[in-house]
């Protein structure tokens, strides 16, 4: 196919798959690997950084030498902000002007609707970015100087974790990710803020930084409907994490580290994937809770994953205005065109249906290393993969051959799918010249 024949989602997908096939060629070098890793665990870590998953099947800390990990970094940050943006500000600084399939791609991925001036959100995006990023190592740096003798170890280990938490990675050098933190209120709230920067939005971002410097008296509906729905996600996971857990792994904290580490929870199952509690012990309860956050994900133009918070939201719409009896759907005083309902359905509705076909696959592949009392763990790991979070009850570690290569797709699915979706479904309905009869079906 010719390349100025392709769309726009099939250039962010060839994109993504590209950097993987990097990814799996330098982590592959000898001089990458600390110890012997076969090539499908090379592939799946490849996948999981570039998808921002944060999914492991070999211990990162170890595993990976130190030039494999600094691989696996660039992974991330690439995977995260997407590898046009970078290509096209490599363009800029060498003087050229991208061409306009570029900026539609630039334009598909960070916005929903056409902007003059989408290179101006471009360099914003990256200043924003390192800025925050750097913030971030300079106070994980600060909190974890007193573990380490080594200063270069240090702040290697310090940019690592603030680049995986603002690109919503979950990879981490230690065994157990936070959990020996759990105590740390600044690492905690730090690596919390860092994943809510990263999981926000571009779009929303910079409408932020513009009230904040500008002083923008209008808020768009969709920073708004962002905004408040991740505000009711994370008070809602917050307090049900509380709830079910006060009396399992938060019983013997104090107040406030239970409610700071149920804050972390539920800001990071979303699609960040690191975690301060450990995640094998929760109740069934918590861990259904957490397969609703990981299956919402982040918002949309951001590094995360998931349906997205304001695809949610609007299905949620959806549902409560048909239930009204209304016709469109209304909102904050505005009303939705008729192809964003529909839009968020088909996401919703194929993104669940994927999930539940590669639920299928996955038990099957796994045979008998399965118990009956693994379903609720093998759905986690998958709604986990696809939500690009990287959570895990100990399933991914103990995976055959077959489970993880059913695993590498649905992370790439997680991670471009969505976007993909909505742009095959923005194709205009083309009035037909005829109708059939009309015959009703019961329903319910």
């Amino acid at each position: 196919m010719h390349l100025k024949r392709l769309s726009p989602p099939t250039i962010l997908a060839i994109s993504f798959l590209s950097l993987i096939g990097l990814g799996f060629l330098c982590l592959s070098l000898p001089f990458s690997q600390a110890q012997k890793i076969s090539y499908i665990d090379t592939l799946f870590t490849a996948t999981s950084a570039v998808c921002v998953t944060g999914l492991t099947v070999v211990d990162t800390g170890h595993a990976f030498t130190r030039y494999g990990q600094f691989v696996i970094l660039i992974l991330i940050q690439l995977g995260g902000l997407g590898l046009m943006a970078f290509s096209t500000i490599i363009l800029l600084m060498l003087g050229k002007t991208p061409s306009l399939r570029d900026r539609l791609v630039l334009q598909d991925t960070l916005t929903y609707s056409p902007t003059k001036d989408i290179f101006s959100l471009v360099k914003l995006l990256l200043l924003f970015t390192f800025s925050i990023e750097f913030i971030g190592a300079l106070i994980l740096g600060l909190c974890w100087s007193p573990f380490f003798k080594s200063l270069p170890k240090l702040i290697f280990f310090s940019i690592f974790h603030s680049i995986s938490a603002f690109c919503n990675a979950g990879f981490s050098f230690f065994t157990t990710s936070l959990e020996q933190f759990h105590q740390n209120y600044l690492v905690l709230f730090t690596t919390a803020f860092l994943i809510i920067s990263g999981g926000l939005g571009f779009l929303v971002v910079s409408e932020c930084l513009s009230h904040i410097f500008k002083k923008r008296k209008r808020w768009s509906l969709h920073t708004k409907l962002t905004l408040l729905t991740t505000g009711c996600l994370i008070l809602g996971g917050t307090m049900a994490l509380l709830l079910f857990e006060g009396s399992n792994v938060l019983e013997k904290m104090p107040m406030s580290q239970k409610i700071a580490n149920a804050f972390f929870q539920a800001i990071t199952a979303r699609t960040a994937g690191f975690n301060s509690i450990n995640i094998a012990s929760l109740t069934n309860a918590s861990l259904f809770l957490l397969l609703i956050l990981m299956f919402v994900g982040a918002s949309p133009g951001s590094c995360g994953g998931g349906i997205k918070t304001t695809t949610f939201a609007v299905f949620v719409l959806l549902i409560w205005n048909k239930i009204k009896g209304r016709e469109r759907v209304h909102i904050m005083r505005c009303t939705l065109p008729p192809e964003i309902p529909s839009r968020a359905l088909i996401v919703t509705v194929l993104s669940f249906f994927l999930i539940v076909f590669s639920l299928g696959l996955f038990l099957i592949s796994q045979g008998s290393s399965l118990n009956r009392d693994s379903f609720l763990e093998s759905l986690f790991e998958i709604v986990s993969a696809f939500g690009t979070v990287g959570l895990s009850t100990g399933v991914t570690s103990h995976l055959n051959t077959f489970g993880k290569i059913i695993l590498i797709p649905i992370m790439f699915i997680g991670r471009v799918g969505p976007i993909t979706l909505v742009h095959l479904v923005r194709i205009k309905e083309i009035a037909s010249d005829y109708q059939y009869a009309e015959q009703n079906v019961m329903i319910g």
